[in-house]
């Protein structure tokens, strides 16, 4: 029987509500922003994956990007994008731009998405992608993610797709109170958690472990002296 394209979208968003329902009782969540499914729905997540991959691109697993990078698991982008909860008027900050992907998503939900790359290569060929494919409200810059992007600060969410061993003060100091911040926080290539941290409008911050996850570290001058102990 062949399966067309639109067969394997579906499948991908039939998998993600599974896994919703699946961890639930850890997430909070039970279900998904709709407008997040649509987001997820709309952008062609095989356009960001290796040609050679691209077979495996709606599959519900990260994958290879080059540079020792990856593409997050499609479950694993929705629930981060819905944690932020994104609204239409928003800017929102990504640290670690990778495939372009999670910034795509985020800019069909919001009104602005900065994204910072450590990576020089692979933020200018993600950088071409994301302006070949139309996505015209994402800038992307390189950057160590660990100093935020000031210029544009204060935002209403970040977003962070690498491993942390710790909350980067300086992105605290860049979330708007009221905003909302989700990051993977764990030593690399070992066990670490989901945060999502909430700063209410006195400017005091509120954290909650969502899920146990595996991402790649996040690196840069700051990670580097923390680690050089």
């Amino acid at each position: 029987m062949f399966v067309t394209r639109a067969d394997r979208v579906r499948e991908m968003l039939h998998t993600i509500s599974r896994e919703v329902k699946l961890t639930a009782p850890f997430t909070g969540r039970a279900a998904l922003d709709p407008r997040v499914m649509e987001a997820m729905e709309q952008v062609p997540r095989d356009a960001f994956v290796p040609p050679e991959l691209i077979d495996y691109a709606f599959d519900n697993g990260p994958l290879p990007i080059g540079e020792g990078q990856t593409i997050s698991q499609p479950y694993i982008v929705a629930l981060m994008t819905d944690l932020l909860e994104p609204q239409p008027s928003q800017t929102i900050l990504e640290i670690g731009t990778g495939s372009g992907y999670q910034a795509a998503i985020l800019s069909q939900l919001v009104k602005q998405v900065y994204s910072l790359e450590i990576i020089p290569s692979l933020a200018t060929q993600t950088a071409e992608l994301l302006s070949r494919l139309g996505y015209d409200n994402i800038e992307v810059r390189t950057g160590d993610g660990h100093s935020g992007w000031p210029e544009h600060a204060p935002y209403d969410g970040i977003i962070i797709t690498a491993a942390a061993t710790h909350l980067p003060q300086a992105l605290i100091g860049q979330l708007k109170p009221g905003g909302r911040l989700v990051i993977p926080v764990g030593l690399p290539y070992m066990s670490q958690e989901l945060l999502l941290v909430e700063k209410d409008l006195m400017g005091k911050l509120h954290t909650s472990n969502v899920l146990d996850v595996a991402f790649v570290p996040m690196t840069g001058s700051a990670y580097a002296s923390k680690n050089s102990h």
